[in-house]
């Protein structure tokens, strides 16, 4: 089983060189921190950063860098800084290769719900709807089940949508699955995580192909 710094390890691995990549709130933003040494990757961030690099360590904070998370950042050489309005002129204008999002639930479909519990105070849905609506590559990092245990990739998303049918991939503690158009296949298995416990910690409906690799960090 995977904790948060695993996932982020493990979607390392889908980014490539060249890319282009908007991190998300959460797990998302420590995929910073384990992206290959030798592949050039531009992190785009929604406050008007392009170029972050990974969190600076204790004692070298600057707080005038932040993500859109309002968490401490570096930057890399040739970094640069421009407003909301470029910012997200860059993402509705398909220039992101990929987005990594954070998310509560999961539909079978590829629905999303990450931004809303009724009933919660939440300051807003931030980018997410132009970032869900905008990107061809997304991939949810995720925890499998909520505290009680119950199961957060489901047949239908109980909380209120942030997008339909959009989510390409999701990488979970249990898990990495890959969104088809006959609900979630299984893809890999974290380490001595069974095919049997990632049934049971998944509501949707599951494909398991005769043989599932176990993940490669």
């Amino acid at each position: 089983m995977l904790d948060k710094n695993g996932i982020a390890k493990r979607i390392a691995q889908e980014v490539k060189d060249g890319y282009y990549v908007n991190l998300g709130i959460g797990i998302p933003t420590l995929v910073a921190n384990f992206v290959r040494n030798d592949i050039e990757v531009e992190f785009q961030s929604e406050n008007g950063v392009l170029g972050m690099g990974p969190f600076p360590w204790e004692g070298e904070e600057d707080p005038d860098l932040i993500n859109a998370g309002k968490q401490t950042i570096t930057t890399l050489p040739g970094a640069s800084f421009f407003d909301s309005a470029l910012s997200f002129s860059m993402i509705r204008g398909r220039h992101v290769d990929l987005t990594i999002l954070g998310a509560m639930e999961v539909a079978e479909n590829g629905d999303i719900a990450n931004w809303k519990i009724p009933g919660k105070m939440v300051k807003g849905m931030g980018g997410a709807m132009d970032l869900v609506s905008s990107a061809d590559n997304i991939i949810v990092a995720m925890m499998h089940t909520n505290r009680e245990g119950e199961s957060k990739l489901l047949k239908r998303c109980s909380l209120p949508l942030t997008g339909v049918g959009c989510v390409k991939k999701i990488v979970t503690n249990l898990a990495v699955l890959e969104v088809t158009g006959d609900g979630f296949r299984l893809l890999e298995r974290a380490p001595g995580v069974s095919v049997e416990a990632i049934q049971e910690a998944t509501e949707g409906r599951l494909s398991v192909p005769a043989s599932v690799p176990e993940m490669k960090l």
